[in-house]
């Protein structure tokens, strides 16, 4: 990996680590640490769009896998920042059909931009909020065939996937 790569895999590895350790703020009930995150994650979505206009997708080949695992949690929390998501969602799905990039985490991401853009979802990967201590998903586009399309992108069922998050 040359200099220039492994400062930008570098890079992208910090902006990951400061996003998790931000990722607190999202939904914080502090108007200052909710506006803290909106911040970091604008600065992060337009970091994002340079490396993407300058390098495409950073596949894990080109940056390493953590690097690359960063750059798609970076384009998930671009939630106000659509032009970045979905330049990112096209790039890393062009990186899925040469077998450089995860369809598991195209398809997180190609949920969250479609929610976003006020669309139904296809795999149910995003939760709206929680009713009686269990995750409610957005709604999808077929949820009668969910779980099928989320094992062909290899997602665990939509049951065992919320159980992670249910609050007893």
């Amino acid at each position: 990996m040359g200099q220039e790569v492994a400062a930008l895999a570098a890079e992208l590895m910090d902006m990951a680590a400061a996003d998790h350790s931000a990722s607190a703020g999202a939904n914080s009930d502090d108007p200052a640490e909710q506006l803290a995150w909106r911040c970091l994650t604008a600065r992060h979505g337009d970091r994002l769009n340079e490396i993407m206009d300058e390098y495409g997708w950073p596949t894990a080949e080109l940056v390493g896998e953590e690097a690359a695992r960063g750059a798609w949690l970076i384009a998930q929390h671009a939630d106000r920042q659509l032009d970045v998501q979905r330049c990112a969602l096209r790039l890393m799905q062009r990186a899925v059909d040469e077998g450089s990039a995860g369809r598991r985490e195209l398809a997180f991401l190609r949920d969250r931009t479609l929610v976003n853009e006020g669309r139904r979802q296809i795999y149910g990967t995003q939760i709206a909020g929680v009713r009686n201590g269990s995750p409610i998903p957005w709604p999808c586009e077929e949820p009668e065939r969910m779980d099928e399309l989320r094992q062909e992108a290899g997602i665990e069922p939509f049951d065992e996937y919320v159980a992670k998050f249910s609050v007893a």
